[in-house]
């Protein structure tokens, strides 16, 4: 069956992000533009002028580049040459230098043979810029790979496939060269019984048997139509009951896994893509000014609206921002010029990013995410042997820590709470007190929490957050946020039997405390958020509700959010935040971050980003407990305890997608730099989940 060509056009339209394809309409979202006026003579005689004599005027230099158009560069170069002589290309380098001289140079160049020298320095010298290959061949479409495999054999004199094959290995090597022909379908025509044999033949290749059939996914993903594949993905979604990302990640390793999760990004979403490369490169110490240079010109008179747009919503800051809070000088002015603009000013979204914001909510809300945990029951479980093991490691001089260690890392919470009891009827010791005797410091609060059930855990946390002078918020954002209805009436039971006061232990603001007051009446008396599925006509009106309230007062437009964000269902809420952006053209928790501030902006936000992506945002919780100077030893306790028997084995995926760092590896190095214990880092290394062979850590 075929789909005809008005549904295709719709299909397009409303979800197409992906340049090349024959349905892409002549609409480009660049922020270079052809100059008006344009005359390359005087162009060219201005930049003979900006380099004549002793020294360079660099402004002039720059402002000239970054408001052209890369077709009129090159006219400008010709002009040049016809004007003076001269090699525009060679006196720039001569001129300029560093990172600002690359960066004037590369525009300076047409895409193709841009694109060809990124591929050349990929391959060349020790060693081989596999990220670099994966971005560029995963990204371009048919014509641009041919034009790029052109330029390579005019520029160098060698043939790119060749170089590609002589340079990588394997399955990743196999699906370059496939990408390299430039021979996808671009047809734009959709078979309906193929879309559902492709998904099938991929989930047979796959998660349905033992092994992986690499050919079957290389063959399908290196071939078949954008328009296609996105069909493909949303069939494979019902057969596997995940999506093809986590398939990907389950049967698929290194460079190869990379670049097959790459092409799967740019079928779903070009612009996204390059937002999360752009974000990377900015992140953390030190820059990747290579990528960011390669993406600021290759998307610059193509789609670089929609990444300022895509960045927006996956990140907490502007691109514009994160460019000039990471760069400096002339360097910083010109990735500005090409960037366009600060979006964090603006606040709504272009109709096309809106598009691509409403996709993304739909898609958060089709996938179905297996909820994965880090620590399981132990198999021939005995709880009288762990209660004399713990007590042997425990009594006389010194405490065997990593017996102790050994044990609570390999037992459930159900099975500790077995051998607490089995401690007290053999030996009748009280197994918290002699631990509380026994260790010090993080090491002794990261047992006991283990030991504590999920519900006292959490009363014990919440307790600590509001204890003494200051409260962190954060904290109990993140407990109320997270937490299901059952947890929470757990959890508040647990508090009561501790004896604690709540209203005399918290020290919070007039709004926090509106905002607890609300949580603890929802959640901790009555665990009254609903936990159904959608309601799809209350979710346009609660959406229209909140779209009008954000025309109304502070107090009124607050109170209008808690009602909605705090009572209903997170599968409901998902469709409330799509339908948001199709009714107000905004973004939820950008119009939260706009509008509102302090604690109620940060509880608000945390229920967005759980209802997006519940593992994303703890991932997040992980970085910023370790990040920069000291780390948050109680939230990094506290998240590694609580998760490590839910979705931690998720978490761990979500932290090496963003940061592209382990969570193991993040551990160790931040850790290790306040002088953590070794007794201390086993445990957390053992609830992250990860191996240790011959001293190298296999943890995702």
């Amino acid at each position: 069956m075929l789909f005809p060509p008005a549904v295709l056009f719709l299909v397009f339209v409303t979800f197409s992000c992906h340049q090349g394809s024959k349905l892409t309409l002549p609409v480009f979202r660049g922020t270079i533009t052809d100059a008006p006026d344009f005359d390359p003579t005087t162009d060219a005689e201005a930049l003979y002028n900006a380099m004549k004599g002793i020294g360079s005027d660099k402004e002039a230099i720059l402002e000239l580049v970054t408001s052209r158009s890369n077709a009129q560069r090159q006219e400008v170069v010709a002009a040049y040459k016809c004007s003076f002589g001269q090699d525009l290309i060679a006196d720039l380098k001569y001129e300029l230098t560093g990172k600002f001289e690359r960066l004037i140079v590369s525009l300076m160049k047409t895409s193709a043979y841009h694109d060809a020298k990124e591929i050349h320095d990929a391959l060349k010298g020790v060693g081989t810029n596999e990220r670099c290959l994966i971005e560029i061949l995963a990204s371009r479409n048919n014509r641009q790979i041919l034009e790029m495999v052109a330029a390579y054999k005019d520029a160098y004199g060698r043939d790119m496939e060749e170089d590609v094959i002589a340079d990588t290995s394997g399955h990743f090597k196999k699906m370059l060269v496939v990408l390299l022909q430039g021979t996808r379908d671009e047809s734009g025509v959709v078979d309906a019984d193929l879309v559902e044999q492709d998904a099938q033949d991929l989930y047979a290749a796959g998660e349905e048997q033992w092994g992986t059939d690499e050919a079957k996914f290389i063959m399908i993903l290196g071939s078949r139509s954008v328009t296609h594949l996105r069909m493909v993905f949303d069939a494979y979604e019902k057969i596997a009951d995940m999506s093809i990302e986590d398939s990907i990640k389950n049967e698929l390793s290194g460079d190869f896994e990379r670049l097959m999760l790459a092409v799967v990004q740019c079928i779903r979403n070009v612009p996204m893509f390059f937002a999360k490369r752009l974000y990377k490169s900015m992140k953390g110490l030190g820059t990747a000014d290579n990528t960011l240079i390669r993406i600021m010109i290759s998307r610059s008179e193509i789609d670089m609206l929609d990444i300022r747009e895509c960045f927006r919503l996956a990140y907490e800051k502007s691109l514009y921002n994160m460019i000039k809070d990471d760069t400096s000088g002339d360097y910083k002015r010109t990735l500005l010029n090409l960037c366009g603009g600060d979006d964090d000013l603006a606040g709504e979204f272009f109709p096309e990013a809106a598009q691509i914001a409403y996709k993304m909510w739909e898609t958060s809300a089709m996938t179905k995410v297996q909820l994965r945990p880090t620590v399981r029951p132990a198999p021939s479980f005995d709880p009288a042997a762990d209660a004399q093991a713990l007590r042997k490691a425990m009594k006389g001089f010194g405490t065997d820590e990593d017996a102790i260690i050994d044990i609570v890392a390999q037992r459930s919470n159900a099975q500790r709470q077995e051998i607490r009891q089995a401690f007290k009827s053999l030996l009748g010791r009280d197994l918290m007190k002699d631990l509380k005797s026994e260790l010090s410091k993080n090491l002794e609060r990261l047992i006991i929490g283990l030991m504590l059930t999920p519900a006292e855990f959490d009363a014990k946390m919440m307790r600590k957050a509001m204890e003494g002078a200051g409260t962190d918020e954060h904290s109990l954002i993140e407990i109320l946020v997270t937490r299901s209805n059952e947890e929470i009436l757990a959890m508040n039971a647990a508090y009561k039997n501790g004896e604690f006061d709540t209203k005399k232990d918290i020290h919070i603001t007039f709004l926090f405390w509106k905002l607890f007051t609300l949580f603890n009446r929802l959640y901790s008396v009555q665990g009254a958020r609903e936990e159904g599925p959608a309601d799809e006509e209350r979710a346009s009106a609660d959406a229209q509700e909140l779209a009008d309230a954000c025309n109304a007062e502070s107090d009124e437009m607050e109170l209008k959010f808690m009602s909605i964000l705090c009572t209903r269902s997170f599968p409901h809420l998902r469709k409330v935040f799509q339908e948001f952006v199709r009714c107000s053209n905004k973004d939820i928790e950008q119009v939260i971050r706009n509008e509102m501030s302090g604690d109620v902006k940060n509880a608000f936000c945390a229920i967005v980003r759980s209802v997006k992506n519940q593992p994303s945002y703890f991932a997040d919780r992980l970085y910023k407990a370790m990040k920069g100077l000291g780390t948050d030893d109680r939230a990094l306790i506290r998240i590694m305890v609580s998760r490590s028997e839910v979705d931690l084995f998720n978490i761990r995926k979500e932290f090496k997608d963003t940061h592209d760092v382990s969570l193991h590896e993040f551990i160790q190095v931040e850790t290790m730099i306040v002088s953590r214990s070794p007794c201390q880092l086993t445990l957390l290394f053992a609830f992250c989940g990860g191996l240790w062979v011959c001293g190298y850590c296999t943890a995702v």
